[in-house]
């Protein structure tokens, strides 16, 4: 299995898990709140009826609040894979 490609400059893939659709979309509500985004994908998360969605944001147009969080914060430098991720 090969890695997944990595988005163009400027935009993040998310990944959302969540025990339901509706919590799922309330996050990704809030993500476009303070990033451009696509058309979120969703797909089953396991047996248990959990909810995986998929958008890209685009972290170049970003709200206010958004804007001040990231320049505050900073990369670690680590991998930061999780091991259950695709």
């Amino acid at each position: 299995m090969q890695p997944p490609e990595s988005p163009p400059a400027g935009r993040a893939e998310v990944r959302i898990v969540a025990a339901s659709p509706e919590v799922a979309r309330q996050v990704a509500e809030v993500l476009r709140r303070c990033f451009d985004g696509t058309e979120q994908r969703s797909y089953p998360a396991g047996t248990d009826g959990g909810t995986r969605l998929h958008l890209t944001v685009d972290t170049t147009h970003t709200a206010e609040p958004a804007r001040s969080w990231l320049v505050a914060s900073r990369s670690s430098g680590q991998d930061a894979t999780q091991t259950d991720e695709v």
